[in-house]
């Protein structure tokens, strides 16, 4: 039976890194718009939170498309294919191409269509498209582009999770550090071989959980309230990732009839380095096991959350020996997860 597999890689991190200490004179404030007290005790929290210490921001004359189109060629190049022979390309994205200093986001044409036409593909049927979906976006570019794959409609796909979320930030919400940019991308193709995807898990939870993740106004009461910023409800969000996340991994597990022993790596949407470490925790206990060393790898600390540029960054450093103390080999099986705005999450199992 067809199956897919990842037969190429590659990510684009921006040069700009921006520590800590460039929030060291923001005025952080509430939702009610009182100050939250000392920028350098509100960011000595937060890293102690998030683990993050830095966060890479695009170049200012780029956009989520070019971070896209950057992280796609590599992709290309890694896997050695004509790009002409694309059947599909999928960007991941959640708010466009955004001009630096602008609030408005542009998505006509898709952002995949922009991708395409950077990329200089003729073939008409190289189909480009957009997928929103949250932070699980790119996880569930895979999951398409399997859908595809096995129904006859397609032979190789490009899937790729972009974002500049530096572009959407309130400066007054100290959730704003959380923030990056980035795009990761793969080349999907079908295959004969025991390897490559073998379970999955995707679901929408909106009937209470629709809001946790949204656009909404400055906590700086004194800006135009029309002007609009990404906003979380962090503590709705951390409870509900700790509730099903795990879930979902262990149904993929057992939808493949695989031991949780076998697990190699774990790579899971980088949220928030302690979130991420409840959940694989959280996850190993409905086994009655303690996570082995290292089974998680991680690059918030210096790369921040780029939404849905994560995971496919993660996996393309991880597989060309950017990561240290960090490796995937053949055979090795491994676990994907992610949850965002929806609120949606998803799970693949994987073999390399």
């Amino acid at each position: 039976m067809t199956n897919i597999r990842i037969t190429g890689s590659g990510s684009y991190i921006p040069n700009n890194k921006i520590a800590n200490t460039f929030f060291k004179e923001h005025s952080f404030l509430d939702e009610s718009g009182s100050l939250f007290g000392q920028s350098a005790s509100v960011i000595e929290k937060f890293k102690a939170i998030t683990g993050i210490e830095e966060r890479r921001y695009a170049d200012r004359d780029q956009v989520a498309s070019d971070l896209a189109f950057l992280a796609g060629a590599r992709a290309i190049e890694d896997a050695g294919i004509d790009p002409e022979t694309l059947n599909y390309i999928i960007v991941a994205h959640n708010y466009g191409d955004v001009q630096y200093g602008k609030i408005q986001s542009d998505t006509v044409p898709s952002l995949a269509t922009r991708v395409k036409k950077k990329l200089a593909i003729r073939n008409p049927k190289c189909v480009a498209y957009d997928l929103l979906f949250g932070c699980p976006g790119w996880n569930e570019g895979i999951l398409q582009a399997n859908a595809f794959i096995k129904s006859g409609m397609a032979t190789r796909c490009l899937v790729i999770g972009a974002e500049t979320l530096s572009r959407v930030l309130d400066p007054y919400d100290r959730d704003s550090m959380i923030y990056a940019d980035g795009a990761g991308a793969v080349i999907v193709e079908a295959t004969a071989e025991n390897r490559g995807l073998l379970s999955f898990e995707s679901a929408t939870y909106a009937l209470d959980e629709a809001d946790y993740l949204n656009f909404g106004s400055s906590y700086n009461h004194k800006q135009d309230p029309a002007t609009r910023y990404i906003k979380m409800k962090g503590r709705k969000i951390y409870e509900f990732a700790l509730n099903k996340v795990p879930l979902a991994m262990q149904s993929c597990l057992e939808k493949a009839n695989i031991d949780i022993s076998a697990i190699k790596k774990i790579l899971i949407h980088q949220a928030n380095e302690k979130m991420d470490e409840a959940i694989l925790m959280r996850f190993y206990a409905l086994y009655g096991k303690t996570p082995p060393a290292d089974i998680m790898p991680m690059t918030i600390h210096t790369l921040g959350n780029s939404s849905v540029a994560t995971i496919p960054t993660l996996y393309d450093l991880m597989v060309h020996g950017k990561i240290d103390n960090q490796s995937l080999s053949a055979g090795d099986i491994i676990l994907f997860a992610s949850v965002g705005a929806g609120m949606n999450i998803n799970a693949f199992t994987y073999r390399i």
